[in-house]
């Protein structure tokens, strides 16, 4: 994730040193200067904030009717940025980790960690859970998924039920998401939503604990507004045509076996 200037000089150190060897003082060996060379590059630190806005793994357009080319791209390109900037400045000058393992404890590292952090989490989960509707129609939740979706919510139209009720403005309030998550047992799902850009791998968000997203939707204004105004319930009806259930079959697997949350790009 994050890069290091000492890998430039490991490339291209030693290469140049051993051009520059021809003109070294008599008793210094090619090894001698390649060495230092190398001692140098591992001296310099780390060059600390890289986490990145991660590609789509399809095309703005892909996601028409149902979500919008500005949309995706101004709510790509312009919000996740700024989340990502955020986290790095927040993060700037420590340890480098993934931005999972940032989630557990970002209410007491801050807004920095909280609200930047979590955009960015969010966000990169979120583009991963949908696909161009003509590939999403052909995708289906695992036996696995479909189990448990029928032990919690009696089946498939009531958990879609259940979750749109969760999402409408008079339960979501201004901005926010909202989730389908696994307990820590594993052997439950339930719905839930969480405020701006907490979600719940963060401790204390939930009263309940840490629970573990297979699905998540962003309900904010700036992912639905421009093609569908102050019709949220509109926005979320729709968007069950680019599901991609193949994914969150594969995250609830992920959870299910591991207790954990599922790692995201960037």
């Amino acid at each position: 994730m994050k890069l290091a200037t000492a890998l430039s000089i490991l490339t291209i150190g030693p290469a140049a040193a051993w051009h520059m060897s021809t003109d070294a003082p008599s008793g210094k060996s090619r090894r001698d200067i390649i060495s230092k060379g190398v001692a140098f590059a591992a001296a310099v630190p780390t060059i600390a904030n890289a986490y990145v806005v991660p590609d789509l793994p399809y095309g703005f357009d892909a996601l028409e009717p149902y979500i919008d080319t500005p949309t995706m791209k101004i709510h790509h390109d312009k919000h996740h940025a700024t989340y990502v900037a955020n986290v790095n400045k927040a993060t700037e000058g420590k340890p480098e980790v993934p931005i999972l393992d940032l989630m557990a404890d970002a209410l007491e590292a801050g807004p920095g960690i909280r609200n930047s952090g979590g955009g960015h989490y969010n966000h990169a989960f979120f583009w991963e859970l949908m696909e161009a509707p003509d590939k999403a129609k052909n995708t289906k939740p695992s036996s696995q998924l479909e189990e448990l979706i029928n032990k919690s919510f009696g089946s498939m139209d009531e958990m879609k039920s259940q979750f749109e009720a969760k999402a409408a403005p008079g339960a979501t309030f201004g901005s926010g998401w909202v989730w389908v998550v696994v307990n820590q047992k594993g052997d439950s799902l339930s719905i839930v939503n969480t405020p701006n850009q907490d979600n719940p791998l963060m401790k204390g968000v939930l009263g309940e604990g840490v629970m573990f997203p297979i699905l998540g939707l962003d309900v904010w204004e700036h992912a639905y507004y421009l093609k569908y105004q102050n019709r949220r319930p509109e926005y979320v009806s729709a968007w069950w045509n680019v599901v991609n259930w193949d994914k969150v079959s594969e995250n609830c697997a992920y959870v299910v076996e591991n207790h954990a949350g599922v790692s995201v790009k960037g």
